[in-house]
């Protein structure tokens, strides 16, 4: 990797990574299916891989990649085509999703957030007009938009939300702050969930350039280095009330957004696990000690094998949970099951992974510890990882934990 002027230059490393398939799940997978993965993974492969290690070390997003997430049709690939978006199925989607977290967490991040967390309560809740202008600028990247919900006070408890809109005739005063945003410094409108003066939690279309609306950026973290992460701050900021999305109030809204965006986390999980497992298992065969290779040992054998079975069993949970999605039968709770398992499987194979590479596996010559500080995130947005158990546990008992 060399880097000119600020600019960082395309490293000459080759990604090698290849797709792992160990119960055949490809033939339950249609042709767009795989076309889909496989035009996702060659533009990782070209776009991502070269440059993604240094822009972590540096802790800086690859914003242009934002025109190529859009040529691939990245964003939002199960909104219909008649908007702008792919008009494919919740499996295709998912597929995206891993194929892109297999690159890095913060670009699948990037991806997500404008499909799942920002294009979709557009289509799902906006007015028709709305729709046909945003959409399209969205699915084409002409447009970076982001998702405003969590506030510095009130995390996995949105109904503690604070942030609020006063009404003003023709339009909403907004004032708030909400934490924690991807996309936010770079983003051109902003989703934003706020209670009104009945009380109702509604969503707003929050335009860059409003007086009283900034977008600080948050720095200094471990994780999650090429994402570009912010605030959003309101102080009076007058939005027409035309940019209220009409066709929804309550936490139900919001709650929508992250079901659609946990899902396509609980694909994209197996993108970052599969990539450690296949930098492990090649590191094996190739890492020589004792005078054979260290994949010839019980041990490392252990960890691969342990590698290749979990990540079997969440792509089986994830194609299953696909398929009730698109037949409008995936419930939040099966939703929350998966991303939790998976998530949590990814992170426990990138810390094996990381043992199999030795000293190696901390260095930037292999992506194992880019994934595993990636994840420790991954765990705790969009529902943490206890928050996702107690989903579960209410869905199973019908009794509440939360409160």
């Amino acid at each position: 990797m060399s880097i000119s002027n600020g600019t960082i230059k395309k490293s000459q490393r080759e990604d090698r990574y290849q797709h792992h398939d160990y119960y055949g799940i490809d033939d339950l997978l249609s042709e767009e299916h795989k076309l889909a993965r496989e035009a996702v993974q060659a533009w990782v492969k070209q776009e991502v891989s070269p440059i993604i290690e240094e822009y972590s070390h540096r802790a800086e997003c690859p914003t242009h990649l934002f025109k190529g997430l859009a040529e691939i049709g990245a964003f939002g690939p199960s909104i219909p085509t008649e908007y702008g978006g792919g008009g494919m199925d919740e499996i295709a989607y998912g597929i995206i999703m891993q194929e892109l977290e297999r690159g890095d967490s913060g670009i699948r991040s990037m991806a997500s957030v404008q499909g799942s967390l920002v294009m979709y309560p557009i289509y799902k809740f906006g007015s028709e007009e709305q729709k046909r202008y945003y959409l399209p600028k969205l699915a084409s990247g002409e447009f970076i938009g982001c998702f405003g919900l969590t506030e510095p006070d009130h995390g996995s408890n949105p109904s503690g939300m604070i942030t609020n809109v006063v009404d003003d005739g023709d339009s909403y005063i907004l004032n708030g702050a909400k934490m924690w945003i991807t996309n936010s410094p770079v983003a051109d409108i902003a989703v934003v969930w706020a209670r009104n003066e009945a009380g109702e939690i509604i969503g707003l279309i929050v335009e860059k350039g409003m007086k009283g609306f900034t977008a600080p950026e948050i720095h200094g973290k471990w994780s999650l280095r090429a994402s570009i992460t912010g605030e959003l701050v309101f102080q009076d900021v007058r939005v027409p009330k035309k940019n209220q999305l009409p066709n929804i109030k309550g936490l139900k809204g919001p709650l929508m957004c992250l079901s659609k965006a946990r899902y396509g986390i609980a694909w994209g999980a197996m993108g970052a696990a599969l990539d450690c497992y296949d930098s492990a298992l090649r590191y094996s065969k190739e890492r020589v000690q004792f005078g054979r290779p260290i994949g010839g040992f019980q041990l490392t054998q252990k960890k691969l094998a342990e590698m290749v079975t979990e990540i079997t069993k969440a792509q089986l949970l994830s194609w299953r949970l696909g398929t009730l999605a698109n037949q409008g039968k995936a419930t939040p709770a099966q939703i929350s099951m998966a991303k939790r398992n998976n998530v949590n499987m990814a992170l426990v194979i990138a810390r094996e992974a990381r043992q199999i590479h030795g000293g190696m596996g901390i260095t930037n010559e292999y992506p194992v510890m880019r994934h595993m500080l990636n994840l420790e995130t991954v765990l705790t947005y969009e529902g943490t990882h206890d928050i996702h158990l107690l989903i579960t546990g209410m869905d199973i008992t019908g009794l509440n934990a939360f409160t």
